[in-house]
């Protein structure tokens, strides 16, 4: 099967934060990591509106932060159960632990609009739940905050 993701046991795969590729593009390598904030068919997917604001606010945080340089892209998986953050850079989850914690307690303590939150800057500016995504975070932050080698490495 020539998309890696599908070859992943997702049965067995656990919350936490993942290679899910490396690729070099010209002379730069990117590393795109498989954030996992649920274990996919164990635990109900995050809610869609709430995975929407979570995009939002992760993609500007660190966007904004001292590691926007190294950000390429972050995005939601269709499953729901997770999201891609591509860095610049060969990496390992253990680079970039401090930076996405960061950016879930980020989350967790925002108040007010969610970032481009309106008509002229989202496809869907009216899907967004920070209630739910603030909950989710705080879930997931203590995966975070417990990281142990089976929630950086894939299943075999």
């Amino acid at each position: 099967m020539k998309v890696a993701s599908f070859t992943i046991d997702h049965e067995r795969l656990l919350k936490g934060i993942y290679v899910s590729r490396r690729d070099t593009i010209g002379r730069e390598t990117v590393t795109t990591f498989d954030v996992r904030i649920k274990r996919p068919n164990i635990e109900p997917p995050v809610e869609v509106s709430a995975m929407h604001t979570l995009e939002h606010l992760i993609a500007v945080y660190l966007r904004e932060s001292e590691h926007s340089d190294k950000i390429v892209y972050v995005g939601p998986m269709g499953c729901r159960t997770g999201m891609y953050i591509i860095f610049k850079g060969d990496l390992e989850p253990e680079d970039v632990l401090e930076p996405i914690k960061k950016a879930f307690e980020y989350v967790v303590s925002f108040t007010g609009a969610v970032p481009a939150a309106t008509p002229k800057e989202c496809g869907n500016y009216l899907d967004h739940n920070l209630a739910i995504a603030q909950y989710e975070s705080r879930i997931y932050l203590e995966t975070l905050n417990n990281m142990k080698r089976e929630n950086m490495v894939y299943p075999e």
